[in-house]
């Protein structure tokens, strides 16, 4: 059944939740699921609501809730039944996460459009069979063709309209100016359970360390790299007899996992930012 998303943060204050209840059933709505939650610590409360928005459109419910919104100090998004997020994948040489994503877009496990995948590798150095007739788009990038290799992916996303641009082992740092230009709308997986062994080669760095667990950590990109807000994490046990190539090829399933966690949470309205911290409803 077609549904729309409301989801909303505010300042803690009394009877934000009856409103929106209030708002709904007012209108003939029905909530088919709904999730809150409070954090005395920040002073801010989270509300993800699902329902059925029976004979009403979405833009005249939009346009009606905006008063209780302003009341309330919220910020908020109304997602439309037919809404599909426009999504940019970018990827180096390892393609496993990017394979995985387009496999649970084409089954429908992910909603999501991929309008783009953008590489700083030639297709054919990829393994995966599955990007089909997606646009594919490879800018090399040097130290002194940074600022131009970013121009060029700036305006793929803005000609895409893309309302999310996904790392998924993309191999390349982007600078303070990229990072803003996406900020709160870009999600990068890092291979190791960040906050520990950040940078590069994390597996091996655990590996000199002993560590009885390898993760992986999704999250959203700042400026500070490998600091932004945390979105997801998961761990693979690992012993004394693996070797550093053993921990890269446990990581890799993690690693997937992990990101199409991060991402379906996004594209579902299940994310909100909460300082450096998130908070994510359960799917």
């Amino acid at each position: 059944m077609p549904s729309c998303t409301l989801s909303l943060s505010c300042p803690i204050k009394p009877g934000v939740s009856a409103r929106v209840s209030s708002f709904t059933a007012e209108r003939g709505c029905t909530i088919l699921e709904a999730q809150q939650f409070s954090d005395r610590v920040t002073g801010r409360f989270f509300m993800r609501v699902v329902f059925d928005p029976a004979e009403n459109q979405a833009d005249v419910l939009r346009t009606e809730f905006a008063a209780l919104a302003r009341q309330f100090d919220m910020q908020w998004e109304l997602r439309d039944p037919e809404w599909m997020p426009k999504v940019v994948l970018m990827v180096s040489k390892f393609d496993h996460c990017l394979g995985d994503l387009l496999y649970r877009m084409r089954i429908g496990e992910i909603a999501m459009d991929v309008v783009a995948i953008i590489s700083n590798h030639p297709q054919h150095v990829l393994t995966t069979s599955l990007i089909g007739d997606i646009p594919y788009h490879h800018y090399p990038i040097t130290r002194e063709t940074k600022p131009q290799q970013e121009a060029q992916v700036r305006q793929v996303v803005e000609e895409t309209e893309a309302d999310l641009v996904v790392l998924a082992r993309y191999m390349q740092v982007l600078s303070d100016e990229m990072a803003a230009f996406l900020n709160g709308r870009c999600i990068n997986i890092h291979h190791s359970f960040l906050p520990g062994f950040k940078g590069a080669k994390p597996y091996h760095q655990a590996y000199k360390r002993g560590v009885k667990m390898i993760g992986a950590t999704s999250h959203y990109v700042t400026t500070d790299l490998d600091e932004g807000p945390i979105i997801a994490q998961d761990v693979e046990p690992c012993g004394h007899v693996e070797t550093p190539e053993d921990l890269v090829a446990k990581g890799r399933d993690v690693e997937r996992r992990v990101l199409a966690k991060a991402v379906k949470a996004h594209l579902q309205d299940r994310v909100f930012l909460n300082g450096h911290r998130t908070v994510v409803f359960d799917g």
